[in-house]
């Protein structure tokens, strides 16, 4: 069956899934593979093991964190369940999320419920429903940034699915006995017999229906200042707008059509920035995105899912026509944008002061990865903090974590702890490393084409002396690594985007910038990771070369173009073989 008939035969995401869950086969079929992604779980395999009858099954099992919040006691049981169900590590995920990897089938019972308990959820993490909406990590003790937690969090409840089927499968122990409410709990059901279990028709969604949505669906919040969440990346992207006071946020500038994945060689698919749709005060908030969400349902591509993603509506339709729509749905006309400054970013590296006279401290955590290797052992380190101190955490698009409720006494002990664990602080980070960033791809991602994660350390490696050599190692500027062209560490608005095409081969792009306001351009094909580094190098001299004063290396890409790129690149090449050695 295509996905849409999958749908729409699940009786609200139950499928065959609690039968199957029971079965000894360490798999589900592939119908139930993808009713699983709608509870916030992946089927995978090692794709390290090779050879014939040799595939090992395991799952990837994702938590949704609205803005990426959780308490330190959440983040100690996901430590926990790691080793206890998973592989050892967790990953922290560029929309804020935390995946435990590695969990085997027999396994996924006890890691959802323990999770429930927690307060924690899965439901929608994954499938094709709204997944984890994000906003600014940094709200501690910033009344602006708290209420744009509040906000991601209100839409989160509204744009759950109603279906009991999480509740029935993950939470309910033998009896049929619920055992605890998690945030889901406005938008799981209502906690009456649905008549599903014995085959009546399932509860409804006057949301997302029968079939969901066409595809994924993803929402971000920011403000001007900090575009922290690539915010235009986003099938809605809300930037809030501030009050004189400094304190109230009295509404929104709402954009629609942003997403990043692509398929290569494909014209059809491509990656998009969010065009401006109108202003909305926050009271409006809630409706307006529902009804941009139903607009989707009714009119995204439900017969090609690479063509699914609702920017291919806005930008097919034209954005006029597009905001008619959802006029027609809400019933009454949106306001134009209200001027707001250009979108500027922070990562909240480091320590930063509280309203409250406490500190909070970004922590790096390279490419997401919370595991113990050699003698850096970040995941001990952290769970040393807090366990110690009890922080509140808050996961970052760039996916780092922040750390927050210190006294000015303690943050030197902090630091003592996390180096007696070799953890890296801020000011040890080079700015090439502290801006990298790449997905997971191998071993586990299925759609992986290349390595992502495990190489971009040892290109970032390579790179550091050569930038430091160019004298640009105070220079800002992003590269970000996907295994394939999804783009899930959304390379595409990266100053250099690198993208896997084939193993060990990849395009590189070139002109985004860190404001998530500029999409890149391809500008060479199929270069092998070995070569990375240099061909790196090449477009940098070359930078140096021909910028402006003040000219960031993005800008400077976009102002020049690709093909010009390519042709100071030979030219910097040229000059170096022709110079007499001293």
């Amino acid at each position: 069956m295509s996905v849409e008939e999958i749908k729409a035969a699940s009786r609200g995401l139950r499928g065959a899934l609690p039968i199957q869950l029971h079965e000894p086969e360490p798999q589900f079929d592939d119908d139930v593979k993808q009713i699983l992604k709608f509870h916030g779980i992946y089927q995978q395999h090692d794709r390290d093991i090779r050879g014939r009858n040799q595939r090992r099954y395991i799952f990837m099992v994702r938590s949704k964190l609205p803005g990426g919040k959780l308490s330190a006691e959440q983040y100690l049981l996901h430590d926990a369940l790691t080793d206890h169900f998973g592989q050892g590590d967790l990953r922290l995920t560029t929309r804020q999320g935390i995946q435990l990897h590695g969990v085997i089938k027999g396994n996924l019972h006890g890691t959802l419920h323990a999770l429930n308990r927690a307060l924690v959820t899965t439901l929608g993490a994954c499938g094709d429903v709204a997944r984890n909406v994000m906003t600014c990590p940094a709200t501690f003790g910033d009344p602006v940034r708290t209420e744009l937690q509040a906000v991601a969090e209100e839409i989160t409840r509204h744009l759950f699915p109603k279906t009991r089927a999480y509740h029935e499968i993950w939470l309910e122990d033998e009896a049929g006995n619920q055992t605890r409410q998690t945030f889901d709990d406005n938008g799981g059901g209502d906690g009456s017999d649905s008549g599903s279990s014995n085959g009546e028709p399932p509860e409804p969604d006057p949301i997302y229906g029968k079939t969901y949505l066409p595809r994924k669906f993803k929402i971000a919040l920011a403000l001007p200042d900090d575009n922290c969440t690539d915010v235009l990346s986003n099938d809605i992207g809300l930037i809030g707008l501030v009050e004189d006071d400094g304190v109230t946020v009295h509404g929104f500038n709402v954009y629609v059509g942003g997403g990043l994945g692509q398929t290569h060689n494909d014209p059809q698919t491509y990656p998009a920035l969010a065009l401006p749709l109108g202003y909305v005060p926050r009271g409006q908030v809630l409706d307006v995105v529902e009804k941009i969400v139903l607009v989707q349902r009714d009119f995204g591509d439900r017969t090609d899912r690479k063509h699914a993603r609702m920017k291919y509506v806005v930008y097919e339709w034209g954005i006029d026509a597009f905001r008619a729509k959802v006029e027609e749905y809400l019933g009454y006309t949106l306001a134009p944008l209200q001027p707001m400054p250009p979108l500027a970013v922070d990562d909240h590296l480091g320590w930063h002061l509280q309203s409250d006279g406490r500190w909070f401290l970004g922590l790096y955590v390279e490419n997401g990865r919370v595991v113990d290797r050699g003698e850096q052992r970040i995941r001990s380190g952290l769970r040393a903090v807090v366990q110690r101190y009890r922080p509140h955490l808050a996961i970052t698009a760039q996916q780092n974590i922040l750390l927050s409720g210190f006294t000015a006494e303690q943050k030197g002990e902090v630091e003592a702890l996390l180096h007696s664990y070799d953890v890296a602080l801020l000011e040890e980070l080079s700015l090439v490393r502290r801006h990298a960033m790449a997905c997971p791809a191998l071993p586990s991602c299925g759609l992986a084409l290349a390595e992502a994660e495990r190489f971009l350390p040892e290109v970032i490696d390579r790179l550091e002396p050569i930038v430091t050599e160019l004298g640009l190692d105070q220079e800002h500027f992003s590269i970000r690594m996907t295994g394939c062209p999804n783009g899930c560490a959304r390379p595409y608005v990266a100053d250099i985007g690198l993208v896997g095409r084939t193993l060990g081969k990849y395009n590189i792009y070139l002109g985004g910038n860190l404001e998530g306001t500029r999409l890149n351009t391809l500008y060479r094909e199929l270069v092998s990771g070995v070569d990375l580094p240099s061909a790196i190098r090449a477009v940098v001299a070359a930078y140096v070369e021909n910028r402006h004063d003040g000219e960031r290396i993005g800008d400077w890409a976009a102002r020049t173009g690709v093909a010009a790129i390519a042709a100071q690149v030979a030219a910097t090449v040229e000059a170096a073989v022709a110079a007499p050695v001293a």
